[in-house]
């Protein structure tokens, strides 16, 4: 028969297939297999405090129930949304009552530790410490930006991994054959393609796998013989659309636009609208995006073409003006400019450098025939006196001192050999511009009506 209301109250499917035993649970067999570390420690019950890190839906929650199952110390587990210090405090106290715990330690699971706040973490730690609490903490953002240092410092950090289409057909047909938590009593009917078919759309999520079969089971009516036939149509619709790893609040976040910047940086346009459009397929913030492309046309195209900049500049304005879908064909054309344009990052080094010299060293004052003389009396005083005015003279160039005395032949922008700049190259030769120049002596010329320009 289908589903009926006493199927509908029970446990979701992926709660009850939660492997019991080691020989159940599939995937990570970087961490889990035969001779593996943590399958060591857990055969032999001998754990130690570990942090448990990756994407949802890749068995962290799963890996602490089958601990809980298989460790002979007393297993607790909090939210640290919902836990606050008391109940740190309550369960630490059960740990070291003999007659609660008689071995004195407990194994304290807590789910989503990023979110524990300084007091809370602080709380648990001397008990991480001295023994009393072996901590197994789950996250899904990565802890060494996220957890107490001292906290991740008496932790084993355990990166878990996208589960494998393999891996995710395997979970599948695991739940479509246990008969006693799963769907192996159900006349279900669905082909090893419409699994293959599942498997890739949830992109190495287990939960959403399972809730999604659950979700076709559940909804789809059994046929004149009483069969339930699941195919790919009956999925897409129960699915909607691709799971994405991808949180926009996470380290996936800050994983996917450093690909997207590296990907300009480094001249491929298609590495760049494809995680252009991961951004925008998870809500990436369109502001955000475009932002960050505006910076990259500065800092790695830069003079080499300085119209990217003008493109980027335009984009991020007629984004924050049209918004989605429109957006994203001006975020595409401001990437595939900057990405294939010719690279230099020849100012960003230049304005460094100078910051660094301002910061760092003594760079005297400005000199006095550069410097501004709104009344008379400070001609007299020497401002502006000497100042030449470019463009009386040929090719609206004059070889004048700038720079203080004290950073007289100090170079800054250095143009490179690629696009615009190539150009800015020979000009740049052709008048010997930063040529050396030697220290001001007594300007000889007297000031014009045009000394202020």
């Amino acid at each position: 028969m289908g589903a009926n209301e006493e199927y509908k109250k029970r446990e979701p499917l992926a709660f009850r297939m939660a492997p019991r035993s080691l020989s159940e649970y599939i995937g990570q067999e970087h961490i889990l297999g035969e001779g593996k570390m943590l399958r060591r420690m857990i055969e032999a019950d001998r754990l130690s405090s570990i942090i448990l890190f990756g994407p949802p839906g890749t068995g962290k929650t799963a890996l602490a129930r089958l601990i809980a199952h298989t460790t002979s110390a007393k297993f607790e587990r909090i939210n640290a949304v919902t836990a606050g210090v008391s109940d740190i405090k309550r369960i630490v106290e059960d740990a070291k009552n003999p007659i609660l715990t008689p071995n004195g330690r407990v194994v304290l699971f807590v789910d989503e530790i990023h979110r524990f706040n300084k007091m809370q973490q602080d709380a648990l730690l001397p008990h991480v410490e001295d023994g009393t609490v072996i901590l197994i903490g789950a996250t899904t953002e990565n802890p060494f930006f996220e957890v107490n240092k001292a906290l991740i410092s008496r932790s084993t950090v355990l990166s878990l991994k996208p589960l494998t289409d393999e891996n995710i057909i395997a979970i599948l047909k695991q739940a479509l054959h246990d008969k006693e938590r799963g769907l192996g009593n159900e006349p279900i009917e669905i082909s090893d393609r419409t699994l293959a078919y599942i498997a890739d759309l949830c992109n190495g999520d287990a939960r959403i796998a399972l809730r999604s079969l659950e979700l076709a089971y559940i909804t789809t009516p059994p046929d004149g013989k009483g069969t339930i036939k699941i195919d790919e149509e009956i999925m897409q619709d129960c699915m909607q659309k691709r799971s994405l790893a991808f949180d926009t609040d996470g380290e996936s976040h800050y994983d996917n636009i450093s690909a997207m910047i590296k990907s300009m940086r480094g001249s491929d346009p298609d590495a760049a609208i494809f995680y252009l459009a991961r951004a925008l397929h998870s809500g990436e913030d369109i502001e955000f995006l475009a932002r960050r492309i505006l910076i990259c046309s500065s800092e790695d195209v830069g003079m080499a073409n300085p119209n990217a900049i003008l493109v980027a500049m335009a984009a991020y304005q007629g984004v924050m003006a049209v918004g989605m879908p429109e957006a994203r064909i001006l975020l595409a054309e401001a990437a595939v400019t900057v990405a294939t344009s010719p690279k230099s990052n020849s100012s960003y080094l230049a304005i460094d450098k100078a910051l660094s010299d301002v910061a760092n060293k003594r760079t005297g004052e400005v000199p006095m025939h550069l410097r501004n003389a709104p009344a008379k009396g400070m001609l007299d005083m020497g401002y502006s006196v000497g100042y030449k005015y470019a463009h009386d003279f040929p090719e609206h160039y004059v070889d004048m001192q700038f720079l203080p005395d004290e950073m007289v032949g100090t170079k800054y922008y250095e143009p490179g050999n690629l696009g615009y700049e190539v150009q800015i190259r020979k000009w740049m030769d052709h008048l010997k511009i930063g040529t050396p120049l030697r220290k001001t002596e007594n300007p000889s010329d007297s000031s014009s009506d045009k000394s202020n320009k």
